[in-house]
Formats: structure tokens, C-alpha cells, sequence
């Protein structure tokens, strides 16, 4: 077992462990951590807890220390900074002809990167960009092309459901989803229905799939012929969360079997 903390960097981004090291750090504590990009400013959104080693990345970086009203004071700058940065570059993609479309844009807290994220059909020769990016600003700049599906998670919004965006509100990793999927549980293969904001399958879409799956196992399939009671039709309608399917006899009689767990009518 080892030591750890969760550390989140942006609201509804994806938690980090950190070792707490000698620090005191508890739930929702702001903190300066050392990360591959240097010093971050995030949060702490666990406490401190033991986990399996096999569980995280070996080794741990340490909390550096609890933010500080001046670290937070810094990063509130940096916020400041970043959002002008972005608007700046936003000219400069402009009149480069870029087919690129920036969207956010983000310092470390030691100001020794300023991180660009952006999206894009094909790859982009962001040479020219980088070299007056840090031209103006001194730093070292990145330029990172991510998915549609990041950036409906970093935008937010409402979902068909009504409710926001699971992305933006609990997701941190984007599991594979499959049109077999929708398939699975029946549902129209309409891109209205099935596609989210992002214009790609609806993540929803995997968090029920075994459920399905396993209830399945005990149904007939759809045009399989059964018999129940001495009497034998065709397999016409499933009830999958029900557990039940009807058939239709050839005197056109309608049936409805309720399936036990165990397989048995």
C-alpha cells in the first residue's frame, strides 16, 4: 500500500496522485505540486488514503506545500495572462491561414510553458506559430491537438437528457463506445439519438451496455422460434429491463413470457 492524494488541475479534469509527503494536506486544500511541466497549481478533491502500488504510477512526486494567498494570487495572474495569450493567438492563427481552432490556453504556475490546446481535421504545421508565440511571451510554448470529445468537456453544456454534460461533470477518461452498442439496447441508430454534443457516440451509451448484455442471455432472439405452454410462434418484441419477450402464434396470438433469471419460462 502506499500514501496518496488526489490532485485535479481543472474542474472535472482527471485526478492525479501525488505523495502528501510532509504535508498536512486535506480535502479541498489548494496546493503547488511538481509535475513533468513543472509547478502546478490544483486542488486536493480526496483525502489522504492508501492505495494498492499497482494502482498508481511509481514513483509518487511530492505536494510541494499548501497554496499560499501569494501562490494563489499568481495563479489568478496566470489565468489573466493565459486568457489574453489566447486571444493574441487566435489573431495569429488567423493570419497564418491556420486550419486550426484554438480554444484554450493555459501557463504552469512557474510560467515556464504556456500550453495551447486546439483542434483540427488534419495535422498542422504550427512551426510558424510556436516560433512568434514564444517570440511575444518568453516562454516555452505547446501546442496541443486534442479530440472533439476534449473539448466538449472542457466547453460543457446540455445533454439530450437535459441534464449537463457527463464529460464536463464527473468523466476523466473517455472509455471506447461502439454503435453495437446502440444496437445492443435497441435504440434507433439516429445521430440525433445516439451522437452527443461532441458530434461522437454518446458515452452514455457504455454505461448500461453489460447490463444488457447480461439480461440478453436468458432472452430468444428477435424471429427465433419457441414454444411456452404447448403453444409455438416467432420471437417478435423484447422487453430487455423487463426480462420478457412476446411471440405470435400462427393463429396470430400474441404472448408474452416473463424469463427468470436462470433461463427457465
Amino acid at each position: 500500500m502506499v500514501k496518496v492524494i488526489g490532485i485535479r488541475f481543472s474542474s472535472g479534469g482527471r485526478t492525479y496522485y501525488f505523495s502528501p509527503g510532509k504535508t498536512k494536506v486535506r480535502l479541498n486544500d489548494s496546493v503547488i505540486v511538481e509535475t513533468e511541466r513543472g509547478l502546478q497549481y490544483g486542488t486536493a478533491v480526496t483525502d489522504v488514503e492508501n492505495l494498492e502500488k499497482e494502482k498508481v504510477f511509481l514513483p509518487l512526486k511530492d505536494v510541494v506545500r499548501i497554496a499560499t494567498k501569494e501562490d494563489q494570487r499568481i495563479n489568478n495572474k496566470n489565468i489573466v495572462d493565459a486568457s489574453k495569450a489566447l486571444e493574441y493567438a487566435k489573431k495569429l492563427v488567423e493570419s497564418e491561414n491556420l486550419e486550426m481552432k484554438l480554444y484554450d490556453a493555459s501557463y504552469t504556475f512557474d510560467r515556464k510553458k504556456l500550453i495551447f490546446k486546439f483542434i483540427a481535421d488534419t495535422r498542422v504545421d504550427f512551426r510558424e506559430l510556436a516560433k512568434l508565440l514564444a517570440s511575444k511571451y518568453k516562454t516555452r510554448i505547446e501546442l496541443r491537438q486534442i479530440g472533439v470529445r476534449d473539448k466538449a468537456k472542457e466547453i460543457g453544456g446540455i445533454g439530450l437528457c437535459g441534464r449537463k454534460l457527463c464529460c464536463s461533470e464527473f468523466l476523466t477518461t473517455f472509455d471506447s463506445v461502439s454503435i453495437n452498442m446502440a444496437k445492443n439496447q435497441g435504440i434507433a441508430l439516429n445521430p440525433t439519438k445516439i451522437n452527443g454534443s461532441c458530434g461522437r457516440l454518446l458515452c452514455c451509451l457504455g454505461y448500461e451496455d453489460n447490463v444488457y448484455t447480461d439480461y440478453k442471455k436468458n432472452l430468444p432472439k428477435i424471429g427465433e422460434l419457441v414454444t411456452v405452454n404447448e403453444k409455438t410462434g416467432r420471437v417478435f418484441e423484447l422487453n430487455v429491463l423487463k426480462k420478457s419477450y412476446k411471440f405470435r402464434t400462427d393463429e396470430q396470438e400474441e404472448i408474452e413470457v416473463m424469463v427468470e433469471n436462470n433461463g427457465s419460462n
